[in-house]
C-alpha cells in the first residue's frame, strides 16, 4: 500500500470509483481509493440504476448526458461490461403542469442538441404496447434512456483507474483523517497511514461518519427505499426487443423492463428513515425486510397504467438504504473551512450522474474550479443552521415528493422556519409570505391572509402575480421598504485592509472615506465568481456587501490571500440586518426620521455614511438594486424591529409600504441588473456581462492572470435584455423565469437567466445570454416550451441613463 498520494478517495461505490477514474484521466495517477468492504457495498449494488439525460437544471442536463455517453466508451476502453441497455424512455404527462415541464425540457433538448421529442399515442403504443395511455396529455420519448448494471459500471471505473496507475484497496476502513499544518492530510487505516494532498469523501451511506473524522457535520439522512421485480410476463417474453422505461411521475412510480419481467419502484408518502444517528459500520450487502404495503398506493397506480404488473407474480423485492441531502442534490465540492477536503455525498440518481460527477470533481481538484457552475450542488449552499431536525424534515419531504415538479419560485415549508430576524413577526402581521434563503426567512411578498400558506405553484402566473405588481408600482410611484438582511455583510479593518481587499477584488478599492465601489471577484478560470459593493468607512475600515446564499462559497476565495498582520476580516451577516428604502419619495420618507441631509449635494450616489435614523445608528449606502433613488440601511440586529416599525409608520404618510423579494426581481430585471448565480457566474467572462470595465489590470489581484487571458478573447456570447411579445405572454399567462432556450431562425442562440413581468414598464422581460444576435433582432423565447416572439432591446426599459439613481 502506498504511503503517499496526490489524493485519497474514501468509498468504493460508483461515485468514488468514478472520481478516481477521472482523476487519472486528468493526469493524477498517484491516487488511492480506500473501501471499507467490497466495491459496491452500501447503496450502489442494489440500485435500480436507471439512466436519463434531462433535468430541470441545464448544467445537470449536460453532465447527465456526458454520463450516458461515457458508459459505452468506458466499456470499449476497459473491456469491462457496463451492462448498458438503452431502449429509450417514455415520459408521460397527466397534468397541464407536467406537460409544461416536458415541453420545456424538449425545447432545452433541442437547444443542446439532445434527442428528446414528442411522440403520438400510436407511436407510444408501438414502442411500449403494455401501457394504457388513457388520460395522458403529452408523451415524450428519450431514445438514449434506459439502465445499466451497477456492479458493471463500478468495476469499469475501477478497471480504468487501475489501468491508469491508481491503487484500490478493499477491506480497509478509514479510522482517521488528520490535517497537517502545511494543509496536507494523514489518512489513517488499520493497514497503515497515507499522507495525501487531498481527501475525497465519497463514502456513501457512511459519508456523515467519514466527515466527522475531520470535524465536519454534513446534513445527510438515510431512508429505506423499495422496488420489486415481477415474474416473467408472457408479452415481454414474446418480444425480440427490450421495452423502453416509463417515467410516469404524476403516478409517483418508475417502471422498466428487468429480464423478462418489469421492475417497479416507488417513493411512498409513508417513508421510513434509517440510521438517524449513525450508519452501522458492519452494514454492507444487507437488505431490509420487505414492506410492500407502504408502497401499495404507488403500486396500484402502476397497475392501472400497466395492467400486466398486476397480473404477474413478484419475483423479488429490494428494500435497501439511500442517503439524502435536504434538497436531494449532492453535497459537492471542497469544504470551505478546510484545505483540500472534497465532499461528494448524498447522491440519489447516481447512475445518471456518476460520470459527470467524477469529471467535475476531478476538474475542481486538479484545476481549482469545475468547468460548469454547479452551485446547485455545492456543499457551501448549507451552513451549520442545517441541523439534524431540519435535515430530517427536508429529507422526508424530498423523499415523499420525489417526483413532484420543482416549479419556478417554489418554496417548501418542511423544516421551517429555521432562522428568523427580529422583524419577522411584524412582517407576518402585514401578510408576508416568506421564502428560505440560506436558512433565513425573508418576505417574498405581502398582503396574503394572515397565517395562510402560499400554495400557488406552477409555470404560469400564480395568485401572487397581481400583489407583486402592486408592490412594484408602489415603489416606482412612491417608495418601498425591502428587507435586505439576508445580504452577506463583512467588515475588514486594520492597517492592511485596503491592500488585502485590492489583492482579492478586481476593482480598485475606494480611496476616500464614504465612497463605495462595485467590484467583481474573479474565478480560477477568469469568470465572475461574485459581485460586491465595497465601502470605505474609515482610513482602515471597509464594509463589503455580497450575496447571502454564497457566503460559504465566497469564503474559499477570501482565504486564498493571507491577511496582513494586524488586519481582520469578519462576517457581520448574522449581527447586522437591513432594509433598502427606494423610490421617488424615499428621500422624503427617510427625511422624516433623520437630521442628516439626504440631498444629492450632501449625499451623492455611491456614497455612504453613518447616520441616526429614528434614533437608531444606521450605516446608510446610497445604492439600490431596484434601479431607483434609494438607500441601503444596515443596523444592528437588535434594532431591526424598531427600525422596521419606524419605516412603516413614516411610509404610510407617503403611500409607501413593504415590498418583497419577488417584486425586487421584477424591478431589477426592468433595470437590466444582473444577479449572482443567474447572470454572474464563474462560467461567464467579465466582458460578456458588462463587468470588464471594473477589472483594473494595472494592479495585482486574485486570478488576474486568468482574467487577463479571458479578456483577450472575443466574447462567446453576450448578456442582453429581451422584451417578449405581449400577446404571446397574455395568451399563455406566463413569463420567462430562467432556463428557457432562445432561438433565432430555428437555431438555438442562447438561454434565459432571469425573467419577470415588468409591471412598471408594461412588458414581459427576460435577461439572458445570446450569440450571433444583437439589439433589434427578433428571436423566440421558449416559455412553457412554446415559442414566444421577443426582441432584443438596446437598453433597459426603466431609466436607461440612470437619472433616477442619481436624482
Amino acid at each position: 500500500m502506498r504511503t503517499q498520494a496526490q489524493a485519497v478517495v474514501i468509498g468504493g461505490g460508483v461515485i468514488g470509483c468514478s472520481i478516481l477514474y477521472h482523476l487519472t484521466k486528468l493526469g493524477w495517477t498517484d491516487v488511492v481509493l480506500l473501501e471499507r468492504d467490497e466495491l459496491t457495498s452500501g447503496s450502489t449494488w442494489h440500485a435500480a440504476a436507471n439512466i436519463h439525460g434531462l433535468h430541470d437544471n441545464n448544467n445537470i442536463t449536460r453532465i447527465q448526458n456526458y454520463t450516458m455517453d461515457l458508459y459505452n466508451a468506458l466499456e470499449a476502453e476497459t473491456g469491462q461490461s457496463c451492462g448498458v441497455f438503452q431502449p429509450g424512455s417514455l415520459y408521460l404527462a397527466q397534468t397541464e403542469a407536467r406537460e409544461h415541464q416536458l415541453r420545456l425540457q424538449a425545447a432545452k433538448a433541442k437547444y443542446y442538441g439532445l434527442n428528446f421529442h414528442e411522440v403520438s399515442r400510436a407511436e407510444a403504443e408501438a414502442l411500449h404496447p403494455l401501457v394504457d395511455y388513457d388520460g395522458i396529455r403529452c408523451i415524450m420519448f428519450e431514445p438514449s434512456g434506459g439502465n445499466v448494471d451497477p456492479s458493471g459500471v463500478t468495476n469499469a471505473y475501477a478497471v480504468g483507474a487501475r489501468q491508469n496507475g491508481a491503487e484500490i484497496i478493499r477491506f480497509c476502513p478509514v479510522t482517521g483523517t488528520e490535517q497537517q499544518p502545511d494543509g496536507t492530510w494523514i489518512v489513517r487505516t488499520e493497514k497503515g497511514d497515507i499522507k495525501t494532498q487531498w481527501v475525497v469523501n465519497a463514502a456513501g451511506l457512511w459519508g456523515r461518519e467519514v466527515a466527522s473524522l475531520a470535524g465536519i457535520k454534513l446534513p445527510l439522512q438515510p431512508t429505506e427505499h423499495q422496488y420489486f421485480v415481477t415474474e416473467t410476463i408472457a408479452e415481454i417474453d414474446g418480444l425480440d426487443r427490450r421495452l423502453p422505461s416509463v417515467a410516469d411521475r404524476d403516478g409517483e412510480y418508475y417502471l422498466r423492463q428487468e429480464g423478462k419481467g418489469l421492475l417497479v419502484g416507488a417513493y411512498e408518502k409513508d417513508l421510513r428513515f434509517w440510521a438517524e444517528d449513525v450508519t452501522p459500520q458492519g452494514f454492507g450487502h444487507e437488505l431490509f425486510a420487505d414492506d410492500l404495503e407502504r408502497i401499495e398506493d404507488n403500486m396500484m397506480r402502476a397497475i392501472d397504467r400497466v395492467p400486466a404488473v398486476g397480473e404477474a407474480g413478484i419475483k423479488r423485492v429490494i428494500n435497501g438504504p439511500m442517503i439524502w441531502s435536504p434538497d436531494s442534490n449532492v453535497l459537492f465540492g471542497p469544504v470551505p473551512e478546510l484545505s483540500n477536503y472534497f465532499c461528494c455525498n448524498g447522491i440519489i440518481p447516481g447512475f445518471s450522474q456518476s460520470g459527470g460527477m467524477g469529471l467535475l470533481a476531478a476538474d475542481w481538484i486538479v484545476t481549482g474550479e469545475s468547468r460548469y457552475d454547479m452551485f446547485a450542488w455545492d456543499v457551501a449552499r448549507f451552513g451549520d443552521w442545517a441541523d439534524a431536525a431540519f435535515t430530517k424534515a427536508r429529507v422526508g419531504d424530498q423523499y415523499a415528493n420525489r417526483f413532484k415538479i420543482h416549479f419556478p419560485n417554489e418554496e417548501r415549508s418542511a423544516g421551517r422556519p429555521m432562522r428568523k430576524r427580529p422583524a419577522y413577526e411584524a412582517q407576518r402581521d402585514l401578510g408576508a409570505v416568506f421564502g428560505l434563503n440560506y436558512g433565513w426567512e425573508h418576505p417574498l411578498y405581502y398582503g396574503y391572509p394572515l397565517g395562510a400558506e402560499d400554495e400557488t405553484e406552477g409555470f404560469t402566473r400564480q395568485g401572487w402575480w397581481d400583489q407583486v405588481g402592486r408592490e412594484c408600482k408602489m415603489l416606482r410611484d412612491k417608495a418601498g421598504i425591502i428587507d435586505i438582511s439576508n445580504f452577506a455583510k463583512y467588515v475588514c479593518k486594520g492597517p492592511g485592509a485596503e491592500r488585502w481587499l485590492n489583492a482579492i477584488f478586481a476593482n480598485t478599492m475606494p480611496r476616500a472615506v464614504g465612497r463605495s465601489c462595485l467590484t467583481p471577484l474573479i474565478g480560477v478560470r477568469g469568470g465572475i465568481a461574485g459581485d460586491f459593493t465595497v465601502t470605505r468607512m474609515a482610513e482602515d475600515e471597509f464594509w463589503i456587501i455580497g450575496s447571502g446564499m454564497a457566503e460559504r462559497y465566497h469564503a474559499r476565495f477570501f482565504k486564498e490571500v493571507p491577511l496582513p498582520e494586524g488586519t481582520t476580516f469578519e462576517s457581520r451577516t448574522e449581527a447586522v440586518c437591513g432594509f433598502n428604502v427606494a423610490g421617488p419619495k424615499s428621500r422624503e420618507l427617510l427625511g422624516r426620521l433623520t437630521n442628516t441631509s439626504l440631498a444629492t449635494a450632501d449625499f451623492p450616489f455611491m456614497r455612504s455614511k453613518w447616520i441616526e435614523l429614528a434614533g437608531i445608528r444606521v450605516l446608510a449606502l446610497r445604492v439600490s438594486f431596484t434601479g431607483d433613488l434609494g438607500w441601503e440601511l444596515h443596523c444592528a440586529e437588535e434594532d431591526q424591529a424598531q427600525l422596521f416599525a419606524a419605516l412603516i409608520e413614516a411610509g404610510a404618510d407617503f403611500g409607501a409600504g413593504p415590498v418583497g423579494s419577488r417584486a425586487l426581481m421584477s424591478l431589477r430585471v426592468e433595470k437590466g441588473y444582473g444577479s449572482w448565480s443567474r447572470e454572474y457566474s464563474p462560467e461567464y467572462w467579465p466582458q460578456e456581462v458588462g463587468l470588464d470595465r471594473l477589472c483594473k489590470m494595472d494592479k495585482a489581484f486574485l486570478n488576474k492572470t486568468a482574467v487577463a487571458e479571458t479578456l483577450a478573447k472575443t466574447p462567446r456570447e453576450q448578456l442582453v435584455i429581451l422584451a417578449l411579445d405581449a400577446d404571446a405572454t397574455t395568451a399563455s399567462n406566463a413569463d420567462a423565469t430562467g432556463g428557457e432556450p432562445i432561438f433565432k431562425d430555428g437555431k438555438g442562440i442562447g438561454r434565459v437567466t432571469s425573467g419577470a413581468y415588468g409591471y412598471t414598464v408594461g412588458q414581459s422581460l427576460a435577461l439572458g445570454f445570446v450569440k450571433d444576435a444583437g439589439p433589434g433582432d427578433e428571436v423566440e423565447v421558449m416559455v412553457l416550451g412554446q415559442p414566444h416572439k421577443a426582441v432584443i432591446l438596446s437598453e433597459p426599459p426603466f431609466d436607461p441613463k440612470g437619472e433616477m439613481l442619481r436624482a
